[in-house]
């Protein structure tokens, strides 16, 4: 009896780790919350493509846009938890919706796991050529010498600009007029002809533009300089705190098997270590810093959390 009882503990214990070795043993899918073609999309599918080589397996990408990101991430919180679904997140859907929304049909804290850390996308102040400010203190300057002048172009009231940009002024006490958008594409089309006369945005979305000298950066809000824009100062060189990025993550639906986790992250540490993934990230106006492991991923989410919390507070956000 005690036999056939050991038999059976050992059967349940090494049952996990055998299922880890079996997968995958069909595609498996990443769930996205922006539509084709913008940066997180492209980015996924580049990245799907190398581990679908790694795995021996498709991996594909499913756009599921929709209500600031609502729709792709209850459907991913929703998936079955067996390793063949994940959410490849960005910090609206997991972190700033809680703040901006009464209530969502998903918790990004209990309906998701970690898995691997994908890039940071710090966000840009620029201005259009025009304006005769070369650094952020003459921005400053120039506002507050024509305090409600100077329109700011973002991507919405509630989006990650948009709430960037609100604290920039709570912090440097302007008075920038903030300009709302249903994009990033008119919100700099608009400052690059002049109808806005500074953008806030990610760093992604503004690269070919300031390369092609349409517009000026003054500031980027990572915690250092950025890679390709080393000659930016930082918001906090100016601003100590002031460090806001977005960023691209790697999720499961909770319950995930932690052998399956595990794998997904190495194989996803690797891709980013390629060169020419690395290369065509960098090219993206993308920070990467390897995939990291889910321990460290959940770390940062929990900071995340407290950061985002503290902006809306200050800047005294009303979720909706």
């Amino acid at each position: 009896m005690n036999l056939r009882l050991l038999l059976a503990a050992l059967l349940v214990f090494t049952a996990a780790p055998a299922a880890a070795q079996e997968w995958p043993t069909h595609p498996v899918k990443f769930i996205i919350s922006q539509p084709p073609g913008t940066s997180p999309d492209i980015v996924a599918r580049f990245l799907a493509d190398k581990l679908s080589r790694a795995l021996g397996q498709q991996v594909i990408v499913e756009n599921r846009p929709g209500g600031q990101n609502v729709v792709g991430a209850q459907a991913a919180a929703k998936a079955p938890a067996d390793g063949y679904t994940y959410f490849f997140a960005t910090t609206a859907a997991v972190i700033t919706n809680p703040l901006t929304f009464k209530a969502l049909p998903y918790d990004p804290e209990k309906d998701f796991a970690p898995v691997a850390m994908i890039a940071k996308s710090p966000m840009v102040i620029a201005v259009n050529p025009s304006v005769p400010a070369k650094t952020l203190a003459e921005l400053v300057a120039l506002d507050k010498a024509q305090p409600g002048k100077l329109a700011a172009a973002n991507e919405g009231t509630k989006t990650f600009s948009g709430m960037m940009s609100q604290m920039l002024n709570t912090t440097a006490g302007t008075r920038l007029l903030q300009v709302p958008y249903t994009g990033v594409a008119p919100a700099i089309q608009d400052t690059i002809a002049g109808r806005t006369q500074v953008v806030l945005v990610s760093s992604a979305a503004l690269l070919p533009f300031l390369k092609r000298g349409d517009l000026r950066a003054l500031a980027v809000s990572a915690g250092k300089r950025v890679r390709g824009l080393e000659s930016v100062p930082t918001l906090v060189e100016t601003y100590p705190g002031f460090e806001y990025v977005g960023w691209f993550a790697l999720l499961a639906p909770s319950g995930t098997p932690a052998g399956i986790v595990q794998r997904v992250n190495r194989e996803m540490d690797k891709a980013l270590a390629d060169p020419e993934i690395a290369q065509r990230l960098f090219d993206f106006g993308l920070v990467n810093e390897g995939a990291g492991t889910p321990e460290t991923l959940n770390d940062f989410l929990r900071a995340e959390r407290t950061r985002w919390a503290k902006l809306v507070k200050e800047i005294a956000l009303q979720p909706e």
